[in-house]
């Protein structure tokens, strides 16, 4: 409950004192005018960033923060105006879904958002069951038989994957597609030079990877991303060849959402999935706290990082749920564990449990489509502007790349003035303008939530904003 108690005005001189503070306009000062609220003197001087009067009733305080909410500009839903916030075009690994009342009112339940670490499965079996289900539909998605009961984030994720071939091999070496998301990159060079991890980039070509040259020492891994960054589908079965020819393990990282289209990457020979579990049943939430996916083959699973769940009977032949293979990790042998993570979004996870178990099968696969259409239509409006071509010529299924006649990053900026977050602008620099010289560009994606007159409105905007 400390976490929830705000500090009393003895806590704060303490605090003051030991920062050598005189007051906390003077701690505050740091931050430019332009970003705070109207503050008024309070309690000496002491300027606040929110100031209400004293006694109001709890209808009196939801409407002053609705008041300054509506200050903020937000995302919008189907059929609101786009002169009332900014409609989201943009993707990249965080996307603007629905996420049905049901996922809301179920995720918010006490016994979840109050649960603590369910160290004691006598009394945490209600979250235990809920974790268990979560891994099973992961595993399910994956096409593999054993998921964690979650991860940080879908970047943290692929490097537990790289360190679990690492241990699994004997080797260090990451044989790491450019089309792997340049954030997740990004992260895993900062873990790999803690790790002794060696990263090898491979090669885009027209949007794929290729691996036809091998690196000079044989990996530990092989990462692709699937559909990959660009929006690309890439041949599972060619990573796979790749793989096997250099004994290395198979890690690919797949979007939850397109996997109601697609073959589950543990039929195509993927040794471990990991993913972003955003998709299903978290906000955009100005970017976290996300959730990782995490899958590998059975004969793995004593290096699986992070928490497990495990199905077993109590003394009464009843079912029952526990946290299990833990003991690698947690409380002995760590200098042997692949990793020390002993954790998982529990919350989120639950809400993605949620999710999947609303859409099921069938409906996450009309997602799916929901989202192709969508896109397709807003691919084809955007390249029937003149100057507007594709970046890459592979195919695509979730998002899209396209080069425009102007700086992507300027259009970014001038279409929101036109109501829409226009997309990410890509560097070629950071090595995901396409590759091989293809210069920047602009990564679009439509989710189901897009609809056509929005659509519409989005390409006649770019049409102008291009000219």
């Amino acid at each position: 409950m400390a976490g929830y108690v705000p500090h009393t005005d003895a806590e704060v001189e303490v605090m003051l004192g030991f920062l050598g503070l005189a007051s906390l306009d003077e701690l505050f000062s740091v931050v430019p005018d332009t970003l705070r609220l109207a503050a008024r003197p309070h309690d000496g001087g002491a300027a606040r960033f929110l100031e209400m009067a004293e006694g109001l009733g709890e209808p009196d305080v939801l409407a002053e923060m609705e008041r300054l909410a509506a200050a903020n500009t937000a995302c919008t839903g189907p059929g609101v105006p786009v002169d009332r916030g900014l409609v989201c075009f943009a993707g990249g690994g965080a996307y603007d879904h629905e996420i049905p009342e049901a996922v809301r009112a179920l995720g918010s339940r006490s016994e979840y958002v109050t649960a603590y670490t369910p160290y004691q499965p006598e009394v945490a079996q209600g979250v235990l069951q809920a974790l268990f289900e979560y891994q099973t539909m992961v595993a399910r998605l994956s096409g593999l038989a054993v998921a964690n009961a979650s991860l940080y984030d879908g970047a943290s994720a692929c490097v537990e994957a790289a360190n679990l071939a690492a241990a699994v091999t004997g080797r260090g070496g990451v044989w790491l597609s450019r089309g792997v998301h340049p954030h997740w990159r990004s992260t895993m060079d900062t873990f790999a030079a803690g790790s002794g991890l060696s990263l090898v980039d491979a090669p885009l070509h027209d949007g794929l990877t290729t691996w036809a040259v091998p690196p000079a020492e044989p990996p530990g891994a092989l990462v692709v991303q699937y559909p990959n960054y660009l929006g690309c589908l890439e041949d599972l079965d060619a990573a796979r060849r790749a793989a096997d020819a250099s004994g290395a393990l198979l890690v690919v990282a797949l979007d939850p959402v397109a996997a109601g289209l697609l073959r589950p990457p543990g039929e195509s020979g993927a040794d471990v999935v990991v993913g972003e579990g955003q998709p299903l049943g978290t906000p955009l939430s100005f970017g976290g706290p996300y959730l990782g996916l995490f899958a590998c083959r059975l004969d793995h699973v004593r290096r699986l990082p992070g928490r497990l769940v495990g199905e077993t009977v109590d003394v009464e032949g009843r079912r029952a749920y526990v946290s299990t293979l833990r003991t690698r990790e947690q409380d002995i042998r760590r200098e042997r564990a692949s990793s020390n993570v002993c954790t998982n979004q529990t919350l989120i996870a639950v809400a993605c449990a949620i999710q999947m178990a609303w859409l099921g099968t069938s409906g996450l696969r009309e997602l799916a489509l929901r989202c192709a259409r969508a896109t397709r239509y807003t691919r084809e409006s955007l390249l029937a502007i003149e100057g507007v071509e594709p970046l890459v010529g592979a195919p695509t299924l979730r998002e899209f790349a396209v080069r425009v006649p102007v700086d992507p990053a300027v259009v970014v900026d001038r279409m929101v003035d036109e109501g829409f977050l226009a997309g990410i602008a890509l560097d070629d620099e950071a090595g995901v303008g396409g590759g091989a010289g293809t210069g920047p560009g602009l990564l679009v994606a439509a989710t189901e939530r897009r609809t056509r007159r929005q659509i519409d409105a989005y390409a006649t905007a770019m049409a102008k904003v291009v000219r």
